[in-house]
């Protein structure tokens, strides 16, 4: 905003991966095809969590070019700037319980700590839902507080969309206890499948209903699909925690998990905000068209970005279990081969998606093709966070995640700084090039520190050739 003035699990279990893998690209293999040690479990859900991934990928690109298409450049960029406010906000107002839930569970479980257990399943998701509404009713009064100073265009979508936050917030909670059991079914879908389909589906019964497609009505539609979604995925994770949790009394540590929890916060938050500065900043030097490009281009790149989180999805509740474990060769081994699912795909995503990207930025309609030059100046930063796996992650559930968080707090200033020298120099692409350098000190922040708390290399290059008493035999 201005200021005034199935079929691809098949498909992947039968890939020929590059022979560049080496001893990596085997074992690989044996995760797919349900062999070798057991912490190809986790393997599994990550290839199960990445075939999630991918369809949602899809999905959410094509709704996002029905949207553009429905409401024009200037609604769309509208509505691009709610909802990443949405996004950002809603990470934060999760209390870190959404992280920190494939700390204590796993914790939990194998400590026979049921009390424990039903207390945090109980308290994390309450909180969560307390604070988004808090957070919405506060983040509603600042906007109208400061209407006066932003585009008049922007108030009432922003004020609308901010009602999502309580529900959004309470399902990225149900989100981490879904991963935590290793339900990645129930942890992906209803976020990457089931919500972006019912926005869709909603947003062409309010056109044929009569209603104006545009960025207010997408605020309301939006609304409704994340209070559906989240309900329908509560009603499912009750049901299943039922068969694995008994009923009985329950034992709250919220002062214990939230100091806990908010480090993991900062975490998720500044990552967010690393994500999604850069559509927000755009939004304060260029027209709602000119945003409407540089999330579509930023929306085109998630194809591949897609990759990292899926596996750090499925990997941080493992490297909990390591750590509890007091499993030292076991984690180093897990980390060397999360790194290799996440950069190897990537890189293989990225050189695709650079073929094929003007076709794509095309579906949004003219002038979209634009978007190209900032696709490839992001993709230097996507293929920089992968190639140190979900090395955050890691730092996180080993009891490192106030340096993690310190890690993306200078990593969000610097990019913010970055986008106010840079925006008004280079346009677009001075957003672009802001957010890469930042992610670029990012990747190398993370492995540094990694390497000097945890005597572990997350970078994928030394990685390729790992010493011979630590090669696992398949």
């Amino acid at each position: 905003m201005r200021f005034t003035s199935n079929y691809w699990t098949k498909r992947l279990h039968s890939a020929s991966w590059p022979q560049v893998l080496g001893k990596g690209g085997e074992q690989i293999r044996a995760v797919l095809n349900g062999t070798g040690s057991d912490n190809h479990a986790a393997g599994r859900m990550a290839v199960s969590t990445f075939a999630i991934r991918i369809g949602g990928a899809a999905l959410a690109y094509l709704s996002q070019i029905v949207f553009a298409r429905a409401l024009g450049a200037h609604d769309y960029g509208i509505y691009s700037v709610a909802w990443t406010l949405v996004i950002v906000l809603g990470v934060m107002s999760c209390g870190g319980f959404s992280a920190s839930a494939n700390r204590f569970l796993p914790q939990y479980r194998q400590a026979g700590d049921l009390d424990g257990l039903r207390g945090f399943l109980f308290a994390s998701r309450v909180s969560a839902f307390l604070i988004g509404a808090v957070t919405a009713i506060l983040g509603i009064g600042i906007v109208l507080l400061i209407s006066p100073v932003i585009e008049p265009y922007y108030v009432q979508p922003i004020a609308v969309v901010l009602l999502a936050l309580p529900f959004f917030a309470f399902g990225l909670v149900q989100d981490g206890i879904a991963r935590s059991y290793d339900w990645s079914s129930l942890s992906m879908l209803p976020t990457y499948i089931w919500r972006p389909l019912t926005i869709l589906i909603l947003l062409f019964v309010a056109i044929f209903a009569g209603l104006k497609a545009d960025a207010l009505t997408m605020a309301s539609v939006a609304i409704c699909a994340a209070m559906l979604i989240a309900l329908y995925q509560y009603m499912q994770l009750s049901r299943r925690l039922s068969l694995q949790v008994p009923s009985g009394p329950r034992r709250v540590e919220l002062k214990n998990w939230i100091l806990i929890s908010l480090p993991m916060l900062m975490v998720d938050g500044f990552l967010q905000l690393i994500t999604s500065a850069d559509v927000i900043m755009v939004s304060f030097f260029h027209d709602p068209d000119e945003v409407a490009i540089y999330f579509a281009a930023s929306r085109t790149l998630a194809l591949v970005h897609f990759v990292y989180f899926a596996v750090r999805a499925a990997s941080a509740h493992r490297f909990s279990d390591y750590t509890h474990r007091q499993d030292q060769k076991g984690l180093e081994d897990y980390v060397r081969k999360a790194t290799h699912w996440t950069f190897w795909p990537s890189l293989l995503a990225g050189a695709g998606l650079l073929l094929i990207a003007p076709l794509l930025l095309a579906l949004f309609g003219s002038g979209y093709e634009s978007g190209y030059q900032l696709i490839a100046i992001l993709m230097i930063g996507v293929l920089a966070r992968a190639s140190v796996g979900p090395a955050d992650a890691l730092l996180t559930m080993t009891g490192h995640q106030k340096n993690c968080a310190g890690i993306y707090a200078a990593t969000f200033l610097l990019n913010v700084l970055l986008n106010l020298a840079l925006i008004p120099l280079l346009g677009l692409a001075g957003a672009a090039v802001a957010t890469s350098c930042a992610i670029l000190f990012e990747a190398s922040a993370l492995a540094l520190v990694a390497k000097r708390k945890l005597n572990i290399t997350t970078f994928v290059l030394p990685l390729l050739f790992p010493p011979k008493d630590r090669q696992v035999d398949q």
